[in-house]
């Protein structure tokens, strides 16, 4: 007998997928429109657009329900969504595209995967968007720096997707909605309790998942997000094999399947939950597991948290009747030796036992950096071993100096010299620097704002795929704008950006400048000048400041090293 599965939201699952017959036209007509290039951000929201995962939706929001899903948490037809999905586009864009014009969205390979009809052109405001739905403008939130930096527009209208993004790892796993549900009615069970997860799974959550399963007698969802994480995540590829491995070996394949989203988060704390219950109902779920601090980022500025340990359950479970969807909350299980299992932490504190616990931070300063292995009561082997394959200690992994400030600074003299002092302790460093950057990697570009910001990100992203692949690098530029230094922060795994401040007046640079840059700029020579007629945005909380009228550039080098072995990238 065929169960009957929760419907999707909205009552429909959308699919903007385009028929067999309009394809061979559609790609024809591809080749002939202007082209929009989608980040991988826009890239994941556009597939879940296409596939149902955000239906009812069924194109990037105009500009009523824009507003209203910022104010009011619901679209303009009253249906609760707490996200808003927008596409964000530059001023220039704006000018070159007509009303009811057909333009492609391709992805960052310059592959077509949609036709769009622009019927709406609207403006977006960053702040309203931050301040609404991330409740903070702190540029310590992973997306604050990102959606300041988007485009200044929004623009909406009918899709039409001509293929979805192309994946070679792990294909069994990468389901949609409605193949997902196929797969659920196969299993049996009415009641579907879903579990979202960005992280590696462990045996705190495999016992988590397993008694939310019985509890509502049901089948297991378990649907980690694979799109855009925080850089700080655990690799991704690393990441999916440990739900491969979890999966294949100890879960029961009658009561439970695995499904990754192309899901990009905001880390946006309780609205996000509320967004991820409504996602997970298109998938075919009606329970779902909400965590402590469910999506949250972690810590701003101040070094608290941004969201309230609760805030995501609470504002959940006042929502749940209205999205369909019910809440299992996360039970905090700590693992108890002498019952060789897990238990409630307050039922082990009730009861007298001991009871053991790493946390996040523990697990990779204290295991994975080191090389040791996780002890088997925390996780299983495989998992362990795959951790351990992806991590290297601290000394032997990448880092990025950042040197910012004004014009003449000195930034250029310590980057010199901190890259021979680096390599002289056994490290390969990159060395990229404002003058040289703009002759080999942004040649084109001019000083506006705009351009300024391109460069600052052109340079971030080379710096993130050096870091990346363990290599040191030294980038020396003005990087006057904060919001873009943020960005870069974000792109790279925490802990590895290193902002130094090279603090300098700006009579003093003058003096140092022989080029006579501030001097032309003071006569109207030179336009848009940092320091004279354009601003520099000195950094908040630079992780190193250095004070160049005091500090000798060996002197400051020598700060910056005495750092690095606080902080164990150097031994």
């Amino acid at each position: 007998m065929k169960v009957r599965l929760i419907k999707p939201y909205g009552g429909n699952l959308v699919s903007l997928l385009a028929s067999d017959e309009e394809l061979e036209e559609l790609r024809k007509q591809s080749v002939h429109t202007k082209s929009l290039i989608l980040s991988n951000r826009f890239v994941c929201d556009l597939e879940m657009l296409a596939v149902g995962s955000f239906s009812p939706l069924n194109r990037f929001m105009g500009e009523e329900d824009y507003k209203k899903v910022l104010k009011e948490m619901r679209l303009k037809n009253g249906l609760l969504f707490p996200i808003p999905i927008i596409l964000p586009v530059k001023k220039d864009f704006i000018k070159e595209i007509k009303e009811g014009e057909w333009i492609t969205l391709r992805d960052q390979y310059n592959v077509p995967l949609a036709l769009m009809r622009v019927e709406e052109v609207f403006q977006r405001d960053p702040e309203e968007e931050a301040k609404e739905v991330l409740k903070t403008l702190d540029s310590f939130h992973p997306l604050v720096p990102e959606l300041f930096l988007w485009g200044e527009y929004c623009i909406s209208g009918e899709l039409k997707v001509l293929q979805l993004p192309t994946y070679y790892d792990f294909p069994e796993y990468r389901l949609t909605p409605a193949q997902t549900r196929e797969k659920l009615q196969k299993l049996g069970y009415e009641n579907v309790v879903a579990f979202q997860t960005r992280n590696p799974m462990h045996r705190v959550h495999e016992e988590l998942t397993k008694r939310a399963r019985d509890k509502v007698c049901g089948a297991l969802l378990i649907t980690p997000a694979v799109g855009e994480t925080k850089k700080d995540d655990v690799d991704l590829t690393a990441r999916m094999r440990t739900y491969g491995a979890l999966y294949e070996k100890y879960y029961e394949k009658e009561k439970t399947l695995l499904v990754f989203l192309p899901l990009a988060m905001r880390m946006a704390g309780p609205r996000e939950a509320l967004w991820h219950g409504i996602i997970r109902r298109n998938y075919g779920a009606n329970y779902f597991i909400v965590g402590r601090d469910h999506a949250g980022p972690g810590k701003d500025s101040k070094g608290r948290p941004f969201y309230g340990p609760y805030e995501a359950q609470e504002l959940f479970e006042a929502y749940s009747k209205e999205i369909g969807v019910k809440m299992i909350p996360f039970e905090e299980l700590v693992y108890a030796p002498e019952l060789e299992g897990y238990v409630e932490k307050s039922l082990a504190e009730e009861k007298g036992y001991k009871f053991l616990s790493i946390s996040g931070t523990q697990v990779r300063e204290e295991f994975l950096r080191k090389g040791k292995l996780l002890p088997e009561w925390f996780t299983r082997p495989e998992v362990a071993e795959i951790l351990q394959q992806t991590y290297k200690p601290k000394h032997m992994q990448g880092f990025c100096i950042w040197l910012t400030g004004l014009p003449c600074s000195g930034k250029s003299t310590i980057a010199r010299m901190l890259k021979t002092a680096l390599e002289v302790r056994g490290r390969k460093v990159t060395l990229l620097d404002g003058d040289v950057v703009r002759t080999y990697l942004s040649e084109g570009l001019g000083f506006s704002k705009e351009d300024r910001i391109k460069n600052i990100l052109r340079v971030g992203f080379v710096a993130s795929e050096i870091v990346k692949h363990d290599g040191v690098v030294i980038c020396a530029l003005v990087s006057p704008y904060k919001m873009a230094r943020e960005q870069v922060r974000s792109m790279m795994e925490e802990g590895k950006f290193i902002e130094v401040y090279v603090n300098a007046p700006i009579e003093v640079c003058e003096v140092r400048d022989v080029k006579g840059m501030y001097k032309k700029a003071k006569e109207g020579l030179i336009k848009g000048f940092t320091g004279i007629d354009d601003p520099y945005e000195p950094p908040e909380n630079p992780e190193i400041e250095i004070d160049t009228t005091k500090l000798s550039p060996n002197e400051s080098v020598e700060r910056i090293l005495n750092y690095l072995k606080e902080i164990d990238f150097l031994v």
